[in-house]
């Protein structure tokens, strides 16, 4: 039987709700297998108290999955999991998850800059500037990755740190009107980047190196991304549908 456990989930600024960062967790360990279809849940209160959060915002994500297919509720007897393929998920393109499956996603942005585009940086948009944005990524509060995303200035003459959401796509929808439709994945092998050593995270060795396009629904390349991720505590998954 899959075993809760209490994390604590972030509540600055940048960070989802309560409610969808829970709803977002459960459905990762729903993907994963690591919550079985059928499978009942334990009592709410009892459930709460596991994972260390209020019975509100419990029943709140719970209502969030039901809603999408993934939790049948029945009176008297309890709540069930209940698998899908088409699963909608704030982080559906993030496709690291801890070795044991699953993992809930959250950022902390180390910079942002508004810069011209570097010779080398992949056709990407029609600006001559991008916004690069570098990030630490963690998995159940547990550091697993560095990010370095390029954003096609032509979505925004300037971007403010604090308008960043812990899911950038989610930022892109709702400040920019961007919708990323369609990701391209490389996965590979690589070594850090040389700013890793302004982190106070380090990657031994080689790591894990996903490059990624980004685009619209059109085809536009709107934002390429290079992520280095630790092999030793989280993997790449991607599942066909």
């Amino acid at each position: 039987m899959y075993q809760f456990t209490s994390y604590a989930m972030r509540s600055d600024a940048t960070a989802l709700p309560k409610y969808v960062q829970l709803s977002e967790m459960l459905i990762r360990e729903i993907a994963a297998g690591r919550l079985v279809d059928g499978e009942r849940l334990p009592p709410e209160r009892a459930m709460a108290a596991e994972l260390g959060v209020a019975v509100g915002t419990l029943r709140k994500a719970l209502g969030d999955l039901e809603h999408k297919g993934l939790l049948e509720r029945i009176q008297g007897s309890g709540n069930y999991v209940r698998h899908r393929s088409d699963i909608v998920s704030i982080y559906a393109f993030f496709r690291l998850e801890l070795i044991g499956g699953g993992g809930l996603p959250t950022a902390r942005v180390l910079s942002l800059d508004t810069l011209p585009k570097p010779a080398e940086l992949p056709t990407l948009g029609q600006s001559e500037t991008a916004h690069r944005i570098r990030r630490l990524r963690f998995l159940s509060g547990k550091p697993v990755a560095l990010e370095e995303i390029w954003l096609d200035g032509g979505w925004a003459t300037v971007l403010d740190q604090a308008d960043l959401s812990e899911s950038l796509y989610l930022t892109y929808r709702t400040l920019l009107g961007l919708w990323i439709a369609q990701a391209e994945d490389h996965v590979g092998v690589g070594k850090c980047p040389d700013w890793m050593d302004q982190v106070e995270w380090r990657i031994e060795g080689t790591c894990g190196l996903v490059e990624r396009w980004g685009r619209t629904a059109e085809g536009e390349t709107a934002e390429y991304s290079r992520t280095w991720f630790d092999s030793d505590m989280c993997r790449y998954v991607s599942r066909m549908r």
